[in-house]
């Protein structure tokens, strides 16, 4: 009964507001109270955003509850909102999950725009994660990809399948916390588990659905679903690893093996000191927070995805293989490094291809509209939520021969990066709300993968064939396989 009469109050509200006709994107009409939602396909969006582009076009509009919500699936409309007019859609809105955990928006993710946002940023670009820092950062990168390396190979020896996803989750993982926290949580099984399920219910609430985010006044459903408790746990689970974290690297006892590698805590820490910029112990954590959420499984995903790729793609596999142990074999040491792999072509061209197709982050993340703005003609109104759909464009036919079929050759000849310039292909977004970690992301990425491929020989498990191994996804803010790559290994002599 509540719920009715909260729901006829909340359709009175809407009617007695008027507003100035303008002209919207098309889009399917929804339902008068809640809009879009009740059409909303929240296991895979962008493949069904996707689609109503077939019916509604490039740019396309919906509502949720009182929320506008404008998609944009082609890159030269994405390069309007990204780019010519950057400054009109470059802030975040203040959905309860992000501000919550964000600590009231003090982390560059989800800051709205403004002063503190541009403090922040320069602070993630200049002092954290520059290319002199992630320099910085590359022994221990080798480190971790030299203790998968061994860990693959020991499990070669017993004739098993592996599961490859897991073992680049743990990969990854390790080295978010090495470089972000100075710690390796996979060395301990009661600190691994902690710091997956706190990872995972993280992750999970960042898809979660809450009445506040769409509905004026309704933080009380939220607390009658419990999802209001169940975020406020997770924070307080967040906030006390997190201080626990920066208590260890204040601790005058720390030991001397803890501190050969300065980590961004450590740099958070300095700025703090020597009173740099003036942020609190709340602004480290939500740096730290970001770092944990968004750095800790893109890298693995990716990486799976290559393989899943290369496997089901023999011809490629076996090109990208003789490359890279060509390389390895005239430098004289059985491996490469970061800096020998800027000249491998057909790798380079191996990774964005698989950016195209498996972008980490399918739907980037959301931005809102500062004012009034025309895109192709249509009216976007303040407090539009706007997303662009990074998977569609990936697999737009327009720009794309095949662009379902994986064909690295298709890079070999082409000027398109991903580094923000070539509207075509963003897996990190573009404009001022890049990612700023995209150097350290890459890097993770590409360093597991070459060497992956220079190592070791993979074979699909007996009984199996190349179109056995799916492509099917999770659903999630990541881009995760749903069954785990599981293979045949053999080391590489």
């Amino acid at each position: 009964m509540l719920f009715i009469i909260y729901f006829i109050l909340l359709l009175l509200l809407f009617k007695l507001k008027r507003h100035k006709q303008y002209r919207s994107p098309p889009g399917p009409k929804g339902l008068p109270i809640i809009g879009n939602l009740h059409q909303f396909d929240n296991s895979k969006p962008y493949v069904y955003l996707a689609e109503l582009a077939k019916t509604y076009g490039p740019i396309l509009s919906l509502r949720f509850g009182r929320v506008p919500i404008i998609v944009v699936q082609s890159s030269k409309i994405a390069k309007e909102v990204l780019h010519t007019q950057d400054l009109n859609f470059c802030s975040r809105p203040s959905m309860i999950v992000f501000q919550k955990l964000s600590y009231g928006g003090l982390d560059i993710g989800f800051a709205p725009y403004g002063e503190y946002f541009r403090e922040i940023k320069k602070i993630s670009v200049v002092y954290l994660l520059s290319s002199k820092r992630v320099d910085s950062f590359t022994p221990m990168l080798q480190d971790e990809v030299a203790r998968l390396m061994k860990k693959i190979n020991s499990l070669s020896s017993s004739s098993k399948v592996i599961n490859l996803s897991e073992l680049l989750l743990g990969y990854s993982s390790s080295n978010i916390c090495r470089i972000a926290f100075g710690k390796r949580y996979e060395d301990n099984e009661g600190s691994r588990s902690r710091f997956h399920s706190l990872l995972n219910e993280a992750q999970a609430l960042f898809t979660a659905f809450f009445f506040s985010d769409y509905f004026p006044y309704s933080g009380w459903l939220d607390k009658l679903t419990g999802q209001y408790s169940r975020l406020d746990k997770t924070f307080k689970d967040l906030d006390a690893f997190f201080e626990e974290i920066i208590s260890d690297h204040i601790n005058p006892n720390k030991s001397e093996s803890e501190s050969d590698h300065e980590d961004i805590i450590d740099v958070l820490l300095h700025l703090k000191n020597q009173r740099c910029f003036e942020f609190s112990m709340n602004h480290i954590k939500a740096i730290s927070m970001i770092i944990f959420i968004a750095g800790t499984d893109t890298s693995a995903a990716m990486v799976v995805w290559a393989m899943t790729e290369l496997i089901k793609n023999a011809n490629s596999l076996k090109i990208v293989q003789e490359e890279l142990r060509n390389a390895a074999q005239k430098k004289g040491e059985g491996s490469i490094d970061k800096t020998d792999l800027a000249n491998l072509e057909y790798f380079k061209a191996v990774v964005k291809e698989t950016f195209r197709l498996h972008p980490a982050v399918p739907l980037l993340a959301v931005h809102e509209s500062i004012k009034k703005s025309i895109i192709e003609g249509y009216d976007i109104q303040p407090k539009t939520q706007v997303y662009i759909n990074e998977w569609a464009i990936g697999r737009d036919p327009k720009i794309w021969k095949e662009p379902d079929k994986f064909m690295p050759e298709r890079f070999l000849e082409s000027t398109i990066d991903f580094k923000g310039y070539d509207f075509e292909l963003i897996p990190f977004g573009a404009g001022r709300r890049m990612c700023p970690g995209l150097n350290l992301g890459v890097t993770n990425i590409e360093l597991a993968l070459a060497n992956l491929l220079i190592h070791f020989d993979w074979e699909i498990p007996p009984g199996l064939n190349r179109k056995d191994i799916d492509t099917d996804t999770l659903p999630g803010i990541t881009m995760h396989k749903k069954n785990p790559l599981c293979l045949m290994v053999k080391p590489y002599l």
